[in-house]
């Protein structure tokens, strides 16, 4: 009988010896796989970078006949020619909305003006241009254009003030209750 244990425990020991191994053996690989992807090198951060726009690649034109006060304000587009580029058109017309046309002395002239702006691919900016096409006008003691859309604004602000805000308007949601 003492013979047989001390085969079994040899036989123990030597399944013990293997499964120590084997264990040992399994760490290590999964210590040196676990430590791999923390030692290879971490890619760099990528700076903050506004995405680039996609500008025309074609030469743009724009062209208004505007009215202009006895301050240098435009008080409203008599007339103008687009191009084909819809957000060239709009920004244009903005703009020449919020012009002011004055002479280098300050002293503005009541006529009609002609504003082009003209689009060059190539150096990717725009030029505008200003040219007086007749004095004078029924139109000089008038608000200009930006100052009429501030008070509209001020108006609609006005007119919501006595509105209920957001928070009052959401209702919390109810809590589910079971049947």
């Amino acid at each position: 009988m003492r013979s047989r244990v001390r085969r079994d425990f040899s036989q123990l020991k030597g399944y013990m010896h293997r499964s120590v191994t084997l264990a040992v053996s399994v760490f290590v690989f999964l210590s040196i796989g676990a430590v791999a992807p923390a030692t290879a090198q971490t890619p760099t951060p990528h700076p903050f970078t506004l995405p680039t726009p996609h500008l025309p690649t074609t030469p743009l034109h724009t062209e208004f006949v505007v009215e202009v006060n006895r301050l240098g304000q435009i008080v409203r587009v008599k007339s103008g020619k687009s191009c084909k580029n819809l957000t060239f058109n709009a920004q244009t017309y903005g703009n020449v909305l919020q012009m002011w046309i004055r002479k280098p002395n300050g002293q503005a002239i009541v006529g009609l003006y002609r504003v082009t702006y003209d689009y060059n691919p190539q150096t990717q900016k725009v030029h505008r241009g200003v040219a007086l096409l007749s004095r004078g006008g029924n139109w000089g003691n008038q608000k200009g254009a930006v100052t009429d859309m501030l008070i509209i604004d001020a108006k609609n602000r006005a007119e919501h003030r006595g509105l209920p805000g957001l928070n009052q308007l959401i209702r919390p949601t109810p809590t589910p209750k079971p049947k």
